[in-house]
């Protein structure tokens, strides 16, 4: 029976998750083949705001992979549903991203399967197979590390300056002191942290867990699109003001070309 039970917790996560990447797969391909500017970031930010946001997508992974290794060696939650969720959609984001011509990456998607989540999900019961939880946290720790490279190979390879790794710091220790202090989880801990630092408050905004990660977005999303609206206003008006003193350059060229002109012709 129990040999059955582990058999069950291996397959039956392999099948669900493999189910739904060949789904994903297919939408996948169809939104890369897409030449729809409704996906196309440039349609939405400037380039200087896109390599920011490159730079803080990166730190942002690390950051969620951090989170889900407290949930798994620390914190069992009362509301894991959304953080089971979003492990299960960013397991499907990063398989769907990696090149399988490789051999340690077909091994890596097998890792990557989300089995808790998904015997959580479906039997309402935590995994009996306690390697599972180490070998993921091993895996996510291991992400944490890929990601840290990237963030500084795209830095360094396009001349950014790392002051937004100051800031990323300045929030993931408050994001830790507030763990810990004030004896909340990481869902709770880091929607206090994004409401303290964005200027909206200190407090839990949302009763469910699904309600905290909207209330996340929403500010996070509002942040960064004030931030564009700013340098879109600034933008136009350095180009308006460029533009004005081009003009009176070009009316000087031309007047300093007409006299010249007249000279030459009473010589």
């Amino acid at each position: 029976m129990q040999i059955i039970e582990i058999v069950c917790e291996l397959l039956i996560p392999i099948l669900v998750f493999g189910a739904v990447f060949a789904v994903g797969e297919i939408i996948y391909k169809k939104l890369v083949n897409s030449n729809s500017r409704i996906l196309n970031p440039q349609e939405y930010f400037p380039e200087q705001e896109l390599e920011t946001l490159r730079q803080v997508y990166y730190l942002v992974m690390m950051l969620i992979f951090f989170i889900f290794i407290l949930y798994i060696m620390v914190f069992e939650g009362e509301q894991l549903l959304p953080i089971l969720v979003l492990q299960i959609i960013l397991s499907l984001y990063i398989a769907l991203r990696l090149d399988y011509s490789s051999w340690n990456n077909r091994i890596l998607f097998f890792l990557l399967v989300p089995y808790e989540a998904v015997i959580l999900l479906v039997y309402n019961s935590h995994l009996t197979l306690w390697p599972i939880y180490l070998i993921h946290v091993l895996v996510y720790a291991y992400f944490m590390k890929v990601y840290f490279g990237k963030f500084r190979k795209y830095t360094e390879t396009n001349g950014l300056g790392i002051t937004i790794i100051l800031l990323f710091s300045i929030v993931v220790f408050s994001f830790i002191v507030t763990l810990f202090a004030e004896g909340v989880e990481p869902l709770d801990a880091i929607v206090m942290v994004s409401n303290a630092f964005t200027s909206n408050g200190y407090a839990v905004l949302g009763s469910t867990g699904i309600g905290k990660l909207t209330s996340i977005l929403l500010v996070w999303g509002g942040y960064t699109i004030s931030g564009v609206g700013t340098a879109t206003l600034t933008a136009a008006i350095i180009l308006r003001r460029n533009k004005k003193r081009e003009k009176e350059l070009n009316e000087r060229l031309d007047k300093l070309e007409s006299l010249i002109k007249n000279n030459k012709d009473m010589d």
